[in-house]
Parts: structure tokens; C-alpha cells; sequence
């Protein structure tokens, strides 16, 4: 029973990465490389792609850690070929959306060990699996967030239902892009 829930829940948090990774290709879809890639938007002059890099940065991370139980989220690639090339960054979500559906039938009843920089220096927590992807997800919510800042700032409109918005946002008060 309990390793019947565990694998549940890890399908509806790859599920839930993987519709917010369809809801990135939807926009890569919508937008030209131009707009992807301009950085002309204070207050930091970040793109849309370096935005799209950074999330898939993390999600690359895990995987890359897993094997090794030594996830770290400063070891991050910057691979500039995702925040200036679309079909790159599509590619690589597809690749990306794969290996987590992989996911669920793997034996995850262990803890991870994740380190990340919290402004005071690197720090090692333990997370579980779904923990840190169920994180990641929430991270890429928060920078859909900020791209929809930088179309808006450009005039481009568009509607990805719930783009940007956490789920627990009400929905009378999320919109999308």
C-alpha cells in the first residue's frame, strides 16, 4: 500500500512537471526567436530564454546528481544554446520530460542529498525524490512568472492558461499569459 501511494504521488508530480513543461513549449511555439531572446526589460535584463535555461538548469541537476545521491544546484551548465535557440530549448524539454517519466517505477524510497547556496554559502539538506522535483516544479511556476513580466513589459500578448501562476492561486485571479 504505501509504496502503491508513493508511486502515485510521483506520477501526479511528473504529470504536473510535465504539463508546465508543455505550457513552456506552447510558448516557445508562440514566440519568435526575437522575442526569446531579447533582454532589453529591467530591472535585471534577462530573457525569456536565459529564464528557460535557468529552469531546465535545474531540472538537469537532478537528473545529473541522482545517480551519485549528490544533487547540486550550483553545478549548474549555462548552456547559452537554450536561451538563444528555441528549438534547443524544446528539444531539450522533450529529452527532459522523458527521462522523469522514467521516474516513476524507480525506487525512490531514500532520501537525496541536494546542496544549493542560500546566500550564506553551500549548504547540503535532504530531500526525497518528489521533494525536490515537486521543487523544481515551483521554481519554474516562479520564472513563467517573470517571463510573463518581460512579455507584458514587450507588448506580446498571449493566453497559456494558468502560465506564471501557482496553482493555489485562485482562479478569478489567474489569467495566464
Amino acid at each position: 500500500m504505501y509504496l502503491t501511494s508513493i508511486k502515485f504521488m510521483k506520477q501526479l508530480i511528473i504529470s504536473s512537471i510535465n504539463s508546465n513543461l508543455n505550457n513552456a513549449i506552447s510558448l516557445l511555439d508562440a514566440i519568435d526567436s526575437k522575442t526569446y531572446q531579447d533582454n532589453s526589460i529591467g530591472p535585471y535584463y534577462s530573457s525569456i530564454g536565459s529564464h528557460i535555461r535557468h529552469t531546465l538548469d535545474f531540472f538537469d541537476c537532478i537528473i545529473s546528481g541522482l545517480d551519485t545521491n549528490d544533487i547540486d544546484l550550483t553545478a549548474r551548465k549555462r548552456d547559452e544554446i537554450l536561451s538563444m535557440n528555441k528549438e534547443a530549448a524544446k528539444n531539450h524539454i522533450y529529452k527532459l520530460q522523458e527521462v522523469l517519466v522514467s521516474f516513476v517505477d524507480v525506487n525512490t524510497d531514500y532520501l537525496v542529498h541536494v546542496t544549493d547556496n542560500l546566500g550564506q554559502g553551500k549548504v547540503t539538506v535532504n530531500y526525497t525524490l518528489e521533494s525536490i522535483l515537486a521543487h523544481a516544479n515551483s521554481h519554474a511556476i516562479h520564472h513563467y512568472a517573470t517571463i510573463g513580466y518581460i512579455l507584458n513589459q514587450l507588448g506580446v500578448e498571449l493566453k497559456i492558461p494558468g502560465f506564471g501562476y501557482n496553482p493555489t492561486t485562485p482562479v478569478n485571479k489567474r489569467e495566464g499569459i
